[in-house]
Formats: structure tokens, C-alpha cells, sequence
């Protein structure tokens, strides 16, 4: 493949790295090479620019204040969940959550829907490729409330068995928590498949949405899910944001998650009554600041194009998939047909820990280990992977050091 393409010259990728600052330094000596944007992206200015505004400008406690400080901070957080309801296309903005991410979100889907309508006997059903988050949560609440806890299992090339996950599917499934894309093998989902075939026996689904939020569009009205997750600082945003959709009839019939300020329309000790959605899940302080810089990581996504991300970033994964086949005793983890942009492998007789301390010194951060899937492991029979995740501002020169850095890894430890 060609190291240029009309999407690259459409983006002006050299333009967009200018506009990530840490993309500048270097590290031990060598230009940063920056391949760990599953774990999290990187900011660009405007964020940066976004959270120091605020700090220096309109510091201030959200919704109960009436000074001017407090009223601007309060239309600038609640102008993210606007922007949010947009990018997922929410059909209110009432359904739109802000937690501090995914993780926090699938708890507490766990232990509000969950520990209100799961019984002995009844069954939850997740994927053998979830992050240990959709995993924990999904345990806690079963061994609590005595219900079954079932995996659907996947393929030698990372992809869902379908024809299980029916055969799983009963009247006593009440709920599915799956991923959209496995943050360990690039994986994309048949997510609306699951869930027609989920809402047919009357069960709820869950989406874990933190791989596919920037790479895909999300449309949760076209999905139908019932509640879906993602996090900020993977859409170019800072960490400890993220949201959780949630259908607006299912979140008005759900317990509360945490009690404390915001969440309460009234408090006295003879009994408290509760605030409507939104503020209902959102006790205390928020995180204001991160919450407010993330409407600009949004707007920045929008503006770049998801579809021209996208199809960048598709780019840059075949042109490393064709490269890193090349290495000898070099194979692939996770080769489903639909991928994002990243890439999993083992090499023969080198242990994934050693490769990424190898690559470090050259300035290429990757990903080494288990990648918080441990179960995902078990069944591919490997302690882990060396995982390069890419994002619009890679290049196909980037790939080409991560390539030359393998090869000279490869040649010392071997």
C-alpha cells in the first residue's frame, strides 16, 4: 500500500499532529510514536485550551449556585450532555448520564436495573472478549442475587459464535452486557443483531461502547439498546468523563446508584424524595472541568469527519496488518472480517513484556499484557499480546519504525 492516500490529503494529517502537543516531545532520545490510543487518545490543543478556560474564567459549583461564575459553569457542563446527546444521537437529553466513564457506568447499570429486576435463576449473558469491567460488575450482582451468569463464546478468529449466543438466548435471560468493539482484538460486534434477538425473549441489553464511540457511528434510537456506555479520554477528551444512555422509561422505574447532593429534591429525616433525570445519578460534585473540555473534544471529532477518521484509520490497519505479517514467527490475534484500528499479535519465542520495553527505548509506546481481558487470553492459550492501536494523527512512517523496531527486538531477544 501506498504511504499516501486521498484521505490522508482530505484530513491533512501533518496539520492534525500540530495540533496535539505531546506529539512534539521525545522519549529517550527518539520522537514519540504514540500507538497506545485504546488505553487513551491524546488531547488536542483545543481541549487543553478548553479546561485551562475554565479553570481561569469560571471556576464554579454547578446548579445550585445563582452568581454568575456558577451559571456559566452550569451551561457549559450541561452543554456537553447536549453535545453527547448529539454525537449518539440520544433521543433526550434526559437519558444522556455523565459519570466518570465506562467502568462506572456499567456499575451502575449492575447495581440499580440489575439488582432491582434480576432473580434466582435468572440469567445475564456477556461475551468472551469483555473488558474485565463488563465482566466484575456482571459477577457481584449474580453471586448477590443467585442468577446464572453465561459467556458467549468466540471463534480462532475473534469473532462472537452467533449461533450460541441464540442458543443461550432464553425466558429467564433478562439482561445482555456486550462490548461493540473488543479493546484486545479490534472486534466489531453484530451489536443490533444481539440486540433484536435480545428484546425477542424480552431480555435488556447493555452496550459497551468505550472502543466504538470514536471509531464508529452511534446511533442509539437506530440500535435500540437499552443503555450504552463510552468514555471520554478515548474520544480525545480528558479522562473522567463519560456518560451513560439509558432509555428514559427504564431510568425513571431504577433505584438510585450513589445519595448525596443534587440527586434529591427534598431531604428530611423522616424520608428524602429524589430529583428527576438527569440529576438523579449524578450525586455530589462532578467533575466540571474535564466535562466541560470534553464538549470540545466532541466538536473537534465532528469537525475532522468520524467517516474520514475512520476510513484513515482503516488505512493505517491494513498497511500494518501487511507489514507486521512479514515478520517471521509474527501471528495475529484477532482477524475478524469487521476490525477498528488496531492490531493484536505474539511472536514466536518473545515474550509480548520484553518487545514493549524494546520498543520504548526507541520511543514507540505500545500496549503489553492482557489488556484488562484475562479470560480472552485464556481461550487464545497466551499470556498476552503486543497491541498497536492507531488514531487519526499515525501515520504510515510511524508504522514503519513500529515495523523496524519489532525486527530489531526481535533480533536481540531471539
Amino acid at each position: 500500500m501506498s504511504n499516501t492516500s486521498i484521505i490522508q490529503s482530505v484530513l491533512d494529517i501533518a496539520a492534525i499532529r500540530q495540533q496535539f502537543p505531546v506529539l512534539k516531545r521525545e522519549v529517550k532520545g527518539k520522537p514519540l510514536v504514540y500507538f497506545d490510543n485504546a488505553a487513551t487518545a491524546q488531547k488536542p490543543q483545543v481541549v487543553i485550551d478548553a479546561l485551562v478556560y475554565y479553570y481561569s474564567n469560571y471556576n464554579a459549583n454547578i446548579h445550585r449556585g445563582i452568581h454568575t461564575l456558577a451559571e456559566e459553569a452550569t451551561a457549559k457542563f450541561e452543554a456537553t450532555r447536549d453535545a453527547f446527546q448529539q454525537f449518539i444521537n440520544a433521543g433526550n437529553r434526559d437519558e444522556v448520564i455523565i459519570t466518570k466513564g465506562t467502568t462506572e457506568s456499567i456499575n451502575l447499570v449492575a447495581y440499580t436495573w440489575a439488582r432491582q429486576n434480576l432473580h434466582a435463576g435468572d440469567e445475564v449473558i456477556i461475551s468472551g472478549m469483555e473488558h474485565h469491567s463488563n465482566i466484575v460488575p456482571w459477577q457481584i450482582i449474580c453471586a448477590e442475587k443467585q442468577a446464572v451468569l453465561k459467556v458467549i463464546p468466540i471463534d480462532d478468529d475473534g469473532e462472537l459464535v452467533m449461533e450460541e449466543f441464540h442458543k443461550l438466548l432464553s425466558s429467564k435471560t433478562k439482561i445482555i452486557s456486550v462490548v461493540h468493539v473488543s479493546n484486545a482484538l479490534g472486534t466489531v460486534n453484530p451489536v443490533k443483531e444481539i440486540i433484536t434477538a435480545a428484546h425477542a425473549v424480552g431480555a435488556k441489553v447493555m452496550v459497551d461502547g468505550a472502543q466504538s464511540a470514536v471509531h464508529l457511528d452511534i446511533d442509539v434510537q437506530d440500535l435500540d439498546c437499552d443503555f450504552f456506555a463510552c468514555s471520554a479520554h478515548k474520544l480525545y477528551g480528558p479522562t473522567g468523563v463519560g456518560i451513560l444512555y439509558g432509555k428514559k422509561e427504564l431510568l425513571e422505574t431504577m433505584p438510585v446508584f450513589l445519595g448525596g447532593g443534587e440527586m434529591i429534591k427534598e431531604v428530611s429525616f423522616s424520608g428524602t424524595t429524589y430529583a428527576d433525570l438527569p440529576y438523579k445519578y449524578e450525586a455530589g460534585t462532578p467533575n466540571i472541568a474535564d466535562t466541560v473540555a470534553t464538549a470540545a473534544a466532541l466538536a473537534y471529532i465532528q469537525e475532522l469527519g468520524k467517516q474520514n477518521i475512520r476510513a484513515y484509520e482503516d488505512e493505517l490497519l491494513h498497511y500494518a496488518t501487511e507489514k507486521l505479517l512479514a515478520i517471521d514467527g509474527l501471528k495475529i490475534i484477532g482477524t475478524a472480517k469487521e476490525k477498528t484500528s488496531l492490531v493484536s499479535f505474539v511472536i514466536d519465542k518473545v515474550h509480548p513484556q520484553d518487545v514493549g520495553i524494546l520498543l520504548d527505548n526507541k520511543g514507540i509506546a505500545v500496549r503489553t499484557g492482557h489488556h484488562c481481558a484475562q479470560p480472552l487470553m485464556e481461550r487464545f492459550k497466551i499470556p498476552g499480546t503486543i497491541r498497536a492501536s492507531f488514531a487519526v494523527y499515525n501515520t504510515f512512517e510511524e508504522i514503519d519504525a513500529l515495523i523496524a523496531g519489532l525486527q530489531h527486538a526481535v533480533k536481540l531477544l531471539r
